[in-house]
């Protein structure tokens, strides 16, 4: 059984040939990703046995977009069939002053059609160490957040550690429920969330003067948390960034030094390649929150010189950068 299991909605993803617009392009690269499964297939490469739930329609798409979890590592087995559509977004990649673009169409999609009785998280989760979800997947339909609250409270009774990134996308939440009606109560079910100072006031009405003083009000108001983690970029271009890391642990603000990362090739998928490399890190270095934090920012600045959503690397690659090896030499 998969030791860390995932929850949420992937796409098809669909990319314009290196930097071209969209008017330039006359075809697309096709590729599939989603947050929470981004974040499996990271640590798959890094020997963790990884699962990912979501619902795929039954048909060649839906094949086709399994077999690239598995490809990456990531077991599949958990994976369920039915409903009209494949979810996808458009990319437009962006350098230099030029951001990039993304265009969503994941409306009725297989997942957002989900009916909660078709997940078996007692079978899933039983023998399961960590489950990880985030607040796009709540977002696309009743069903599919209660599917999540389902999944958080099946971990919560088997003792899973629960991480949840909490961001969310606003234009996402048309089916009549605002982030605040849904995310505090999956929240109260997670031990590490990643959040920060802003949408901590936005979903809960929890304020604070700085990220410390959010994050403690935070824990009053939902005791089961341990931790709450931020990530700060600094975007001097699209193509060259900043990037550090803030936790609050319960006793202490941690903080890493900036990374910087230039040129950026592929940023999409690095917040999720930083959640992935914190949970290896909080899993195998004993405690050591720092060392974890750390490692979760180089695996990002890492996943930011790779094409397509995965972070494909090693844990000596990741490592590497967070002592501080940047210089980008070949290795012979």
């Amino acid at each position: 059984m998969a030791q860390i299991v995932s929850f949420g909605e992937v796409l098809m993803r669909l990319s314009t040939p290196g930097f071209s617009r969209f008017e330039q392009a006359r075809q697309l690269n096709v590729t599939y990703a989603g947050g929470e499964a981004n974040v499996s297939s990271a640590l798959a490469y890094w020997g963790h046995h990884t699962a990912h739930v979501t619902r795929f329609p039954d048909s060649p798409i839906g094949r086709a977009a399994a077999q690239y979890l598995h490809f990456h590592g990531v077991d599949i087995s958990h994976i369920i069939y039915g409903g009209p559509r494949m979810a996808v977004y458009f990319l437009e990649m962006g350098a230099a002053l030029r951001g990039s673009q993304i265009v969503y169409d994941r409306a009725n999609s297989s997942l957002a059609e989900i009916d909660p009785k078709e997940i078996n998280w007692d079978e899933i989760l039983k023998d399961a160490k960590w489950f990880h979800w985030a607040g796009i997947t709540p977002a696309l339909s009743q069903g599919a957040a209660d599917a999540l609250l389902e999944g958080i409270k099946t971990a919560r009774k088997y003792g899973l550690t629960v991480s949840g990134d909490i961001f969310y996308r606003a234009n996402l939440w048309k089916y009549g429920k605002k982030p605040s009606d849904i995310l505090p109560e999956l929240t109260a079910g997670t031990d590490i969330v990643i959040a920060n100072k802003e949408n901590i006031s936005e979903i809960f009405g929890i304020g604070g003067n700085d990220f410390v003083e959010s994050s403690v009000n935070l824990q009053k108001a939902f005791p089961q948390i341990s931790k709450i983690i931020d990530t700060k970029r600094t975007s001097i271009s699209a193509s060259h960034n900043l990037l550090r890391a803030l936790m609050w642990n319960g006793k202490e603000l941690l903080e890493t030094a900036d990374i910087e990362i230039n040129p950026i090739i592929d940023r999409v998928g690095g917040g999720d390649a930083f959640i992935a490399g914190l949970i290896h890190g909080l899993i195998s270095f004993n405690g050591d929150d720092q060392k974890a934090l750390e490692f979760g920012v180089a695996a990002s600045a890492l996943k930011h010189t790779i094409e397509g959503d995965a972070l494909i690397s090693t844990i000596a690659e990741v490592e590497a950068i967070r002592q501080g090896e940047t210089s980008g030499r070949i290795k012979r």
